[in-house]
């Protein structure tokens, strides 16, 4: 009988590494067409442009990711990490600048020219995501692509806003605003974190009380409560091994559908919750004339930075730290005054959620917080009626 040859261990990287995350013109070009089977579910002979686009998306997000995985490793003995918390991120069209940054602009040329296709052709394919109205979100998406640069740890958290600032068409010689679907044909930079989510209380009272041990207390009983689900998106540095993260809220219904009411014949009502709910994410900057839009526009500033600071104390745990030591490890960027009600809210988390006393709270308030104001013109200075606020 021949005696069978000892069975070599296989090396990821002599397996699927390559394709997963060479950065070698062949393993790019075998990864794109991976992609485009496996991922888009075409053949080369039906694949569409946007086909082509997302498969070349994804190949360059896999070697985004080897690098963000690498990154968390090195992070987690980081001493503080930077918390950019804006309400706009202008980032523009992802695929270009990730190439660039990862140094590989010439590979995915001579790739994509293989499959007998044109770079700038898939690169005009994607859609920018319109988060934001132009300098104040430019300025942040500046921030997390030179943070990443220096290679210095850092989240950003803003909204997965469902509709952008507008799409401009021209007719008859005048621009013409219509919607803003970046999100028509999906997303490929980003990553659903259906795990890792939150509640935000909005309206009703509040109950006092004393504790056992004698102190006041206060409890919370909102009028509707809101989850927000956390979509994450890998910011590349230049030219490093550094990727950070751009973490986005969708706002969604805590329980999307009332059954009772659906068999009852009230179909309307079995989804009011739920189209509530996602009406906070739903559109960048409502118009704020009416009362509504005042309303709305205050909940999704403080539906974000709760979401955020709750995302905050979470991975602030996970380092078995307690909760009045969060400045040592984070410090939140506040860019102009959208996000300013996240001072409340961490006292709220703090003294409320966590027990930690009143003076402590603030002096670790203090020591987390940065802020910049972008003009003092005082149209463009948010002020909030004292009711509305309450």
């Amino acid at each position: 009988m021949r005696e069978k040859s000892p069975k070599k261990e296989l090396n990821v990287n002599e397996t699927c590494g390559n394709v997963r995350t060479g950065l070698s013109a062949e393993s790019i070009k075998r990864a794109i067409i991976d992609n485009l089977n496996f991922i888009q579910g075409r053949i080369p002979y039906l694949a569409t442009p946007n086909d082509w686009y997302m498969a070349l998306a994804y190949t360059v997000r896999d070697r985004m990711l080897e690098r963000w995985i690498r990154s968390i490793l090195v992070f987690r003995q980081s001493p503080r990490a930077v918390c950019y918390l804006s309400a706009e991120f202008l980032m523009g069209p992802h695929l270009a600048n990730a190439m660039v940054n990862l140094g590989i602009y010439e590979q995915v040329r001579e790739a994509v020219a293989q499959l007998n296709l044109n770079l700038e052709d898939i690169i005009a394919q994607e859609g920018e995501p319109g988060l934001g109205n132009g300098g104040l979100g430019r300025l942040a998406a500046c921030f997390l692509d030179s943070l990443a640069s220096l290679e210095i740890p850092a989240i950003g958290y803003g909204i997965r806003y469902e509709f952008g600032i507008f799409d401009q068409e021209i007719r008859d010689g005048w621009q013409c605003e219509v919607t803003d679907k970046w999100l028509a044909f999906g997303n490929p930079w980003e990553i659903a974190r259906p795990e890792i989510a939150y509640y935000v209380n909005l309206g009703g009272h509040t109950e006092h009380s004393y504790d056992e041990q004698g102190k006041y207390r206060v409890r919370w009983v909102p009028q509707r409560v809101v989850k927000g689900m956390a979509y994450d998106t890998p910011i590349p540095g230049y030219h490093v091994d550094t990727v950070n993260i751009l973490r986005l809220w969708k706002s969604e219904a805590c329980e999307s559908f009332d059954f009772q009411a659906f068999n009852v014949g009230d179909y309307y009502g079995a989804v009011e919750e739920k189209i509530a709910s996602e009406t906070i994410s739903k559109v960048l900057y409502p118009n704020d004339e009416p009362v509504k839009g005042k309303q709305l526009r205050l909940a999704q500033q403080y539906f974000f930075v709760s979401c955020s600071l709750q995302d905050m104390m979470r991975i602030h745990r996970l380092t078995g730290d307690a909760p009045d030591t969060i400045n040592e490890k984070f410090a939140a960027q506040l860019n102009d005054t959208h996000p300013s009600i996240a001072v409340a809210e961490l006292m709220r988390l703090l003294v409320d959620e966590n027990q930690v006393d009143w003076d402590r709270a603030w002096a670790i308030t203090q020591k987390t917080f940065a802020y910049t104001n972008h003009t003092l013109l005082p149209e463009a200075l948010e002020k909030w009626p004292l009711p509305l606020f309450w």
